[in-house]
């Protein structure tokens, strides 16, 4: 299409140079061209019809052209258009050309004929119809020259329904569209220039629904959405400027109010007014109640410091600057029996018939139900704590700061009372959170010590617990098993024992002290008069022998297992120091227990060791090893150890081959003896057997021949039943096929006849069934056509032979075929009868 659309375009421009340059150009109705003429250098125009005779100085400068045609409601602009005279024709220079307004322009309306443009002239963009405004739109117009009443920059608008029509004057800027304002809706203006009613800058709502088109000197800043208020939201707003608000109340810049479902069912801010926020209706029930800080005044001023309380049921919204004590409705405080409310005055002021004084305190029992008056403060809520008894609380009194423990009851705290934090050591804290098996093993105990609650301790089963009391400079000892209730003033006393082979101090920390009997482990190492260094595994038994009197004794020693075990090392290696390694060797058992228990004076070795410091009595000892500590006399031991080894084992070596060599003579000596037995035996059983070789022998040659003749006369008897048996067997087998082809035939038989039968009852059911067919086709026929018809067909052709017969007046005839001979003999008879 486009290579077509250019092949016409080429086209029609070659046929316009061609025409140009023709000597005779035939201009057509409504076209025009323009002519130079060399001479003169004047351009003309020259409208057809007419045909156009160039002369050799003339030339065509365009065309021939079509006439520009405005259609009604339309419009064209000409650039450098004639200057006409008063009857609108074109003004002629004095050298014959067009005079022109230069650089102007000009709008043509519904011209009635179409025109051509003169010399100079130019159609600005192409024949346009006139602008329809539709209703609620405008035209922004802005004057780019003077005229009429109107000067260069004034801007106004042309305001629909209506047709504009165009000036050069004038300029189109834009399009202005009516505003929609829809219920609950306002549209905010700003003055962009000052107007009769407003200053430049100033903005106003407009709130009237409806379409609205704003004025040129009116700017649209945005459409204003109206706040919806019911009885649970309300609106908080401030004055950016003082003003008068839509209510006619004088508002001060700064101030804000809240505006409600009572003032309004929707409010659109003002565009003095800007919108804190919405505030949600604070709801009380019958058991709520609530402290309002810095209450409104009637006159809408904030009491600051003031406080106001508001019991429910009630519904309000809180005004600016006002707040909730808390952040929320409080709830109605609800006391049972066994509960009760700490109070404390705020300020002065008269409870019944009491008076208050500020930071009075005191205590409000259940069960009932309690709101605090705006001038008491609730301290807490307390509720009584039950206690068994084995257990309790520290109770601190406040106003002489004593101590006390309460236990097994159920107690109350009053008023000038509180719970009073024991705290201990870490260790101690530690301790408490496990527990000590009767095996002393640990235990792990994961739960958080309330501080307020006794301490208790179990004591295990046969150990003790010193309990110290600070305030009285006394000490307790309780046994096992027990329960350890502290006091405010008491303490544990923590037992850090030495621990670990060999022994550490302060390996093993405890609150509890076993009793025994147990034992304890230690390595000590030793040397000998000659020098030998020894490492040596010594386990000790003991157990406390407890003084009712003084019970306390027995913790006298912090570390028992530590001091045990050096006083025993040191004994030890004392009564090692003066014996040589051969003896210690041979007599260590001895050497040690001596060393330890001693002697009596009857020179026996007693059987314990008591430290008189805390009464542990060390019972028993047990030697688990014994090790040199230097190598070479380690290797000197292991050698002669295995030497020793080695003796004793070559030893019983020698000894368990000469008992095999006595046990295997002796064998041998049994074995030859029962050979010779063996061998007389063989010989006796050897004369046996040939005696009886000789006697079969014999009945060996009498009994061949019998036994042949019977075996004989068995075997011919034998082939005899077996024919006679072959026989039988044969005889059978052919009576067996005979009756089974016979029976087989039979079965053919029987079937070819069945079969046979099934096919006559077949052919007989179907010869039936097609005479059935036939008889009802027939029957069918007969009935349709009917007794009548039939009989008349049957006697149509007699009837008819008769009539002809009749007709002829003949009294008998023949017909016969010519070949056929005829006895006349006999028909006479018959033709002629007798009359």
């Amino acid at each position: 299409t486009e290579d077509v659309h250019q092949t016409e375009v080429f086209v029609t421009n070659q046929e316009h140079t061609m025409s140009r340059s023709a000597t005779v150009i035939r201009i057509k109705p409504q076209h025009y061209i323009h002519v130079l003429d060399n001479n003169t250098n004047v351009t003309r125009v020259i409208t057809g019809p007419k045909t156009f005779t160039r002369q050799e100085h003339e030339v065509v400068v365009s065309g021939p052209v079509p006439h520009i045609l405005v259609p009604p409601r339309s419009f064209c602009i000409i650039q450098n258009p004639v200057v006409r005279d008063e009857k609108g024709r074109p003004i002629i220079a004095e050298d014959g050309s067009v005079q022109l307004r230069h650089g102007d322009e000009e709008v043509r309306i519904e011209v009635a004929e179409p025109f051509p443009l003169y010399p100079g002239e130019a159609l600005y963009g192409k024949v346009s119809p006139l602008q329809v405004v539709a209703p609620n739109t405008a035209l922004r117009l802005r004057a780019v020259r003077d005229f009429e009443k109107k000067k260069a920059g004034d801007e106004w608008l042309f305001k629909g329904p209506g047709t504009y029509i165009p000036r050069v004057e004038v300029q189109v800027v834009e399009i202005v569209r009516a505003i929609i304002i829809k219920p609950n809706e306002a549209l905010r203006l700003r003055a962009r220039r000052p107007t009769a009613t407003h200053k430049a800058g100033e903005e106003w709502l407009i709130r009237v629904p409806g379409a609205y088109l704003p004025d040129v000197d009116e700017e649209v800043r945005e459409t204003v959405k109206a706040y919806i208020l019911t009885a649970q939201r309300a609106l908080q707003l401030e004055a950016l400027d003082t003003f008068t608000d839509v209510r006619g109340v004088k508002r001060s810049v700064g101030e804000q109010w809240l505006v409600t479902n009572a003032d309004a069912s929707i409010h659109i801010p003002d565009v003095n007014e800007k919108v804190i926020g919405e505030v949600s209706v604070t709801t009380l029930t019958s058991r709520q109640y609530c402290v309002v800080l810095d209450p409104v005044d009637e006159e809408g001023h904030n009491q600051l410091g003031k406080r106001e309380l508001r019991k429910g049921e009630a519904s309000f919204f809180l005004n600016p600057g006002e707040r909730l004590e808390g952040g929320r409705p409080q709830s109605v405080y609800i006391l049972d029996s066994e509960e009760a409310l700490l109070l404390c005055a705020r300020e002065a002021f008269k409870d019944g018939k009491e008076v208050r004084k500020p930071g009075d305190r005191w205590m409000i029992f259940g069960p009932t139900d309690y709101v605090p008056e705006i001038e008491v403060e609730v301290l807490e809520k307390r509720r009584a704590i039950p206690l068994d008894e084995n257990e309790g609380i520290y109770v601190r009194d406040i106003k002489t700061g004593r101590v006390r423990a309460v236990t097994g009851q159920s107690y109350m705290l009053s008023s000038y009372e509180e719970l009073w934090k024991k705290e201990c050591s870490d260790v101690v804290e530690a301790l408490l959170a496990k527990g000590v098996t009767r095996d002393g093993r640990v235990s792990s105990v994961s739960v958080t010590r309330d501080a307020t609650r006794v301490i208790t301790y179990r004591t295990p089963h046969n150990s003790a617990v010193q309990v110290f009391d600070y305030k009285s400079k006394t000490a307790r000892v309780v046994f096992g098993p027990d329960l350890v209730m502290l006091g405010p003033d008491e303490q544990f006393t923590i037992n850090s024992l030495s621990g670990d082979v060999p022994k550490k101090p302060h390996v093993i920390q405890s609150l509890a002290l076993l009793l025994g009997p147990d034992f304890m482990t230690d390595v000590v190492v030793v040397e000998t008069s000659d020098h030998a260094r020894l490492s040596l595994k010594l386990s000790y038994n003991w157990y406390f022998e407890v003084d009712q009197a003084d019970p306390s004794k027995i913790f006298s020693v912090p570390d028992f297992v530590g001091d045990a075990c050096k006083a025993i090392a040191s004994r030890v290696r004392g009564a090692v120091a003066t014996e040589t390694f051969d003896n210690f060797h041979k007599k260590s058992a001895d050497i040690i227990r001596d060393a330890i228990f001693g002697k009596d004076e009857s020179g026996e070795s007693r059987n314990r060791f008591v430290f008189t410091q805390n009464n542990l009595v060390i019972t028993n000892i047990d030697i688990q090893s014994v090790e040199p500590v230097d190598s070479r006399t380690r290797d000197a031991l292991q050698k002669s150890v295995q030497l020793a080894i080695e003796i004793t084992t070559k030893s019983q070596e020698a000894s368990a081959r000469h008992e095999a060599e006595r046990r295997e003579q002796i064998a041998r000596g049994k074995l030859e003896r029962q050979k010779i037995q063996d061998e007389a035996s063989s010989e006796q059983e050897r004369t046996a057997l040939l005696k009886l070789q000789a006697a079969s022998a014999v009945i060996e040659a009498s009994g061949q021949a019998t036994a042949e003749a019977h075996a004989k006369a068995e075997s011919m008897a034998i082939e005899g039943e077996a024919s006679v048996r072959q026989a039988q067997l044969a005889a059978e087998a052919e009576k067996i096929k005979v009756q089974s082809d016979l029976a087989q035939k039979i079965e053919k038989q029987k079937a070819h006849i069945a079969h046979q039968t099934a096919l006559n009852e077949l052919e007989i059911q179907k010869a039936t069934d097609l005479a059935k067919i036939e008889a009802d086709k027939f029957k069918g026929i007969i009935d349709a056509v009917g007794s009548d018809v039939i009989s008349a067909i049957a006697t149509s052709g007699p009837a008819q032979q008769a009539d002809l017969l009749s007709s002829l007046s003949l009294s008998s005839f023949m017909v016969t075929d010519g070949n056929t001979p005829i006895n006349l003999f006999n028909t006479a008879q018959g033709l002629i009868g007798a009359k």
